[in-house]
């Protein structure tokens, strides 16, 4: 085989004159790409995986001190396949965004006296593809590219601000081969879906590809494993499960696409899917279209930004819930500790997923409330989060509410205090569209994200703050800047009562401590 290596740019002067003038974007096609903007700590496998699903990936040639790598592919419509693919959707390494254009190399010569463990990476790759096993003597950092366990992949959706249907999910995975099954359901509040390939080489490379990616801007993120089942039995062909090799089996008894505690209610007159060039606006937004994260195959193998087709589709998939379509964003509360309970502590936690606008706690019944949150978006999601959690040492209830709004008492009526109209209040965590917090919604967890926090403040001082509320501080972490920490409470239930406590708390000089729910442990 040939030999792979690593070119050390110094290795001669005139390659790394070369490598300066590919800043330039104007390069003609060719099989070798550049890469740029790499993190630090890449490795050669997460390299070679933004080149596997488009084809044979022939060569690698990391440049360690300069955040860069070349990639070559075996031929150059794969190559001219994946810049067309990375131009619509940039493409993440940790997270991080990467640079992909054609470089001014029409092969990668490397000499041979280099590294050995990207040949071995790349044997490892090939092997995979062929449907063999990699040859002996790959480390642990090639695990990934041991041959696939299954052909069947466990898919779990987080932050599903739009409803992803069995529909979506098959054009996506379709890509990486034939798609025989799916089955959709909801387990924990949360959407997953179990999908089967014909040959698990094609789960490996849909794995690889799409774990961690956004099927939409800022939201819909997908988490891919492989499932431990190697064939799945599917009964029914409807909207929650389908087997495309079975065209002849019964719908079943026509259950909707998901569980209403995950479905999405959407406005009726909502286009917030439609009507822009790209067929996509944010996440509660209201315009400024942008590509999507994760496009359609249309045409060449190649995927685009989502078409305003496809994100009819998408909307199609819409669910009406339980009788009434969910147009409303309010919602219905119950089992609260009405000894406790205030509109302003409803308004804090429900605020994390949305923005409140106003909250009635009943009269006749002071332990259930209304909460009207600004769409039906929103109010689906403080649901699936906050349905069956514990505040004021109860497990509340959280369901829609077939009211279209929460009515204010009339003029010069006292109803105690019991409802609050929070429309202009300056706490609202989602008036700005396309905010950061979007991308920062977590379901309630033990650990808390603090932001805003004065400079003069220290640990001691927050752990004694936060301990104050009722609970226990287990563990705390500031960030660099220290204006940002994570603090760890002993159980959920004391970090909500933390959060309603001290979110917005003036911690002197004006400076509001903000207060989240992270999906880190400390």
């Amino acid at each position: 085989s040939p030999h792979f290596a690593f070119l050390h740019v110094t290795a001669n002067g005139n390659d790394s004159k070369k490598l300066r003038v590919e800043e330039r974007m104007d390069c003609p096609p060719s099989r070798v790409i550049h890469i740029r903007k790499l993190p630090n700590e890449v490795s050669e496998t997460e390299v070679i995986a933004l080149g596997l699903p488009f084809g044979k990936v022939t060569n690698i040639l990391t440049l360690k001190g300069k955040n860069q790598a070349f990639l070559e592919l075996g031929t150059e419509e794969a190559a001219m396949t994946m810049v067309n693919y990375y131009t619509a959707v940039t493409p993440h390494v940790r997270n991080v965004p990467v640079f992909i254009q054609y470089s001014n190399h029409k092969e990668l010569k490397t000499d041979n006296a280099g590294n050995q463990r990207a040949q071995a990476v790349l044997q490892a790759v090939s092997a995979v593809q062929a449907g063999g096993t990699p040859s002996t003597g790959t480390t642990a950092s090639e695990s990934a590219l041991t041959p696939a366990p299954s052909p069947v992949l466990r898919i779990i959706i987080d932050n599903m601000f739009y409803p992803v249907t069995l529909d979506v999910l098959q054009q996506i995975f379709s890509k990486f081969g034939t798609v025989m099954k799916i089955i959709t359901f909801t387990k924990n509040n949360q959407f997953q879906a179990l999908l089967q390939f014909n040959d698990p080489v094609n789960a490996q490379q849909a794995k690889l590809a799409l774990d961690g990616q956004n099927i939409y801007n800022a939201c819909c993120t997908l988490r891919i494993d492989f499932s431990k089942l190697v064939n799945l039995n599917v009964k029914y062909n409807n909207d929650k499960s389908r087997d495309y090799t079975r065209p002849e089996l019964p719908a079943g008894d026509g259950q909707p696409a998901m569980d209403p505690s995950v479905a999405v209610a959407f406005n009726k007159d909502s286009s917030s899917l439609l009507g822009t060039p790209s067929g996509m606006v944010a996440p509660y937004s209201s315009g400024g279209g942008f590509p999507s994260s994760l496009g359609f195959a249309q045409g060449g193998g190649a995927l685009s930004p989502l078409s305003a087709a496809a994100a009819a589709a998408a909307a199609a998939g819409r669910v009406a819930l339980s009788g009434h379509s969910g147009t409303s964003g309010v919602l219905l509360v119950s089992n609260l500790n009405e000894e406790m309970v205030t509109p302003q502590s409803l308004f804090t936690l429900f605020g994390v997923y949305g923005d409140a606008q106003r909250v009635k706690i009943l009269y006749n019944k002071k332990d259930s409330a209304l909460i009207q949150m600004a769409d039906g978006n929103q109010a689906q999601l403080a649901m699936s989060h906050l349905n069956g959690q514990k505040m004021y040492g109860k497990i509340i209830r959280v369901t829609l509410s077939k009211h279209q709004t929460v009515q204010l008492p009339r003029e010069g009526l006292d109803d105690q205090g019991l409802t609050k109209d929070f429309t202009n209040s300056p706490l609202h965590r989602f008036k700005k569209p396309g905010s950061k917090n979007f991308q920062n919604i977590f379901p309630p967890s033990a650990t808390l994200h603090l932001s805003n926090i004065p400079q003069d403040i220290t640990e001691d001082d927050l752990r004694a703050l936060f301990s104050n509320s009722g609970g226990t501080v287990k563990a705390f972490k500031f960030f660099q800047d220290r204006k940002m920490a994570l603090l760890q409470m002993s159980t959920v239930e004391e970090a909500i009562q933390a959060l309603i406590d001290l979110h917005n708390y003036n911690m002197g000089d004006n400076h509001h401590l903000r207060v989240s729910f992270s999906k880190s442990t400390i």
